[in-house]
């Protein structure tokens, strides 16, 4: 039985400025910066956020207060563009540092910006190709059954576009604190970004908080459940099997380390079994969470596909505007254009097999993910887990087929670089597209402007990776990477025959643990992979927002209201951090190799720090004004 049509906001048969020359220049634009502040935030914290909200609200201010124009269609090109750099940026740092932290290390070349752009390039273009064949199945058919919560979200801001000027100032106010904040804490160096204490009563144990805008952002747009996943996970990692490491192993030398567990902790303290142990641990319960999620999506996957293949091009040729799509023809050829395009470009470290490997799981991966984004959003998806899959199966097959070395790592890396970014950017095209969907967008047009975003963010990111490479390196504690550091271990173990196996499957069996309990193992999984200095500023964030949801409020409206305005001032909280943190990495790299003396003009922490307590003391302050801004009236 038929469906009954649904009527978007812009009808079909309504003409409005779209697809502009004022769209692509501000979309693009928006598409460098938050691609630039994601990759600061996922290379530091291992987590990015989604960007469709915020671009279209800035978008709203700029077009409509500014250049006083007015069209709905106008300013969600702007986000589709925008949200695109930084789903590309969110695929790429979770792989492609690991090609820096080889040629760190003295086992691979640097890899070259135009290589970096043409990964990047590849990746992004494949994940929005492979996505359009299933917007008909996902987008339309199953309208009220996948809510797609970003693209509803970002779709319901559009449409209040009246209220667009007061929406943008609240994430410019969010921005602009962060900014100050990040520039006086890691600037001027006034307090330390990083607390950390170590609980001398439980040996191996230690606790501290990362103190940094973009963290509470995050822990408020994720909410206190997911908060708490990620904080139970790090509990388990630091009060649990660290001091019991500490406790049972204290006179032993255990692989990977080359001392013993009482001079490791001596010499590095908490950071040492970190870095040893947990991270083996951690690495195997996030490897066997994605690899669960993936198992469990497998019936919607086979469901998907034979939607697509049926409902793909019945309308296509229709005389509607809000029906047009790329052509499947065109689709078809840009496939296999790319996938040559991978296979015989000496740049791209990638062989025919490589290439083949690519198009089968990318296909498969841009369907999880466009389905799993419907169901669970865009912030929750399992990027990370499917390129560990990715990883694990290419590696084992390019090892077992004679490529090794040095050369298949970098092959595994790039093939589970470009799987990656086809994941994320194929869950962003769907919520981008969902909220085209229901503005009224032509959707052959939004899907060009995908591509625009793509080729945007490619050409950026390989500046944006080799300057903070340049300024702290990866790896470091002031850039941790920690998925690329993940997929190197990954890569390294199942290529050198030598991952801590005990470890890793300790990990496996948590997170099998975890699932028969009910809850959700990815952000348990990665709680207990990163340090739990960065849990719990997250769950700071998160009990903010749970405050809010819980608060009286005079009707439902008000209550949507408070909880929206957070969201946008946390969305500014983050591209404040962001921006900011890539101007510091610009003065880190100023003075290298001329007067290392210019690099301390802004250091103030020589002669004034107030210590861990100020650090607290200016984070709670910042909470406050995430709370005043969520509460105030405009």
């Amino acid at each position: 039985m038929e469906k009954k049509e649904f009527e978007p906001y812009v009808p079909a048969n309504k003409i409005m400025p779209e697809f502009t020359p004022v769209s692509i220049i501000l979309g693009i634009l928006l598409a460098i910066i938050f691609g630039g502040a994601n990759a600061y935030l996922g290379l530091r914290v291992g987590m990015t956020v989604s960007a469709s909200i915020p671009a279209a609200v800035v978008s709203m201010g700029i077009i409509r207060k500014v250049m006083k124009r007015s069209s709905i269609l106008e300013n969600n090109m702007v986000q589709t563009i925008g949200s695109a750099g930084e789903s590309l940026a969110a695929g790429a740092i979770f792989t492609l540092p690991a090609l820096f932290m080889w040629a760190n290390e003295g086992i691979t070349e640097m890899p070259s910006l135009l290589e970096i752009g043409l990964i990047a390039l590849s990746g992004g273009i494949l994940g929005i190709v492979l996505m359009i064949p299933l917007r008909s199945a996902l987008i339309v058919k199953e309208h009220g059954v996948l809510t797609y919560p970003e693209g509803q979200a970002c779709a319901q801001v559009l449409i209040a576009g009246e209220e667009g000027g007061a929406k943008s100032a609240t994430v410019f106010v969010g921005l602009a604190v962060a900014a100050v904040y990040k520039f006086i804490a890691d600037g001027l160096k006034l307090f330390p970004s990083e607390v950390d204490y170590t609980m001398k009563k439980l040996k191996g144990s230690g606790i501290g908080m990362d103190v940094l805008p973009a963290l509470a952002g995050v822990g408020y747009i994720c909410g206190a459940r997911v908060s708490s996943y990620l904080l139970a996970g790090g509990i388990l990692a630091w009060f649990v099997l660290m001091p019991l490491i500490a406790l049972f192993g204290s006179n032993l030398i255990i692989y990977p380390a080359d001392m013993s567990v009482a001079e490791l902790f001596a010499q590095q303290g908490t950071w040492g079994l970190w870095g040893k142990y947990i991270r083996y641990i951690g690495a195997g319960a996030v490897a066997a969470g994605g690899i669960m999620s993936l198992i469990k999506s497998l019936p919607l996957i086979v469901r998907t596909f034979r939607e697509a293949v049926g409902v793909y091009g019945k309308k296509n040729a229709g005389t509607l505007r809000t029906e047009r799509d790329i052509p499947m023809k065109i689709l078809l050829i840009m496939i296999v254009a790319l996938a040559v395009f991978m296979w015989l470009i000496p740049v791209i470290p990638v062989t025919f097999f490589g290439a083949l490997i690519i198009i089968v799981f990318g296909f498969f991966f841009a369907t999880v993910s466009s389905r799993m984004v419907g169901l669970i959003g865009a912030s929750n998806n399992p990027v990370s887990g499917m390129a560990i899959a990715t990883l694990l199966i290419s590696t084992i097959l390019l090892k077992a087929t004679g490529t090794t070395g040095a050369g298949g790592m970098v092959a595994s890396i790039t093939i589970g670089s470009v799987i990656c970014m086809i994941a994320a950017i194929a869950g962003d095209t769907s919520q981008d597209l969902k909220t085209g969907f229901l503005v009224g967008s032509t959707p052959v047009k939004q899907q060009i402007g995908e591509m625009i975003g793509c080729v945007a963010s490619a050409i950026a990111i390989g500046g944006i990776l080799y300057l903070l490479n340049l300024a702290w390196s990866y790896g470091s504690s002031e850039l941790p990477a920690p998925q690329a550091t993940l997929m190197k271990m990954v890569v390294e173990g199942v290529m050198g025959g030598n991952l801590p196996w005990t470890l890793v499957f300790t990990g496996v069996f948590i997170a099998v643990f975890i699932e028969i309990l009910g809850i959700p193992v990815l952000p348990f999984a990665i709680g207990l992979y990163l340090p739990i200095h960065l849990s719990t500023p997250i769950m700071a964030g998160g009990l903010i927002r749970l405050f809010l949801e819980k608060k009286k409020y005079a009707c439902e409206e008000e209550r949507e209201e408070r909880i929206q305005r957070g969201i946008l001032y946390s969305s500014g909280m983050i591209a404040g951090e962001g921006i900011v943190g890539i101007l510091l990495a610009v003065l880190a790299i100023i003075p290298a190799g001329v007067d290392t003396s210019v690099g301390n003009l802004i250091d103030l922490s020589t002669s004034v720090n107030l210590g861990n307590i100020g650090g607290l003391i200016f984070f709670g302050l910042l909470l406050l004004t995430l709370l005043k801004a969520s509460l105030s009236r405009v």
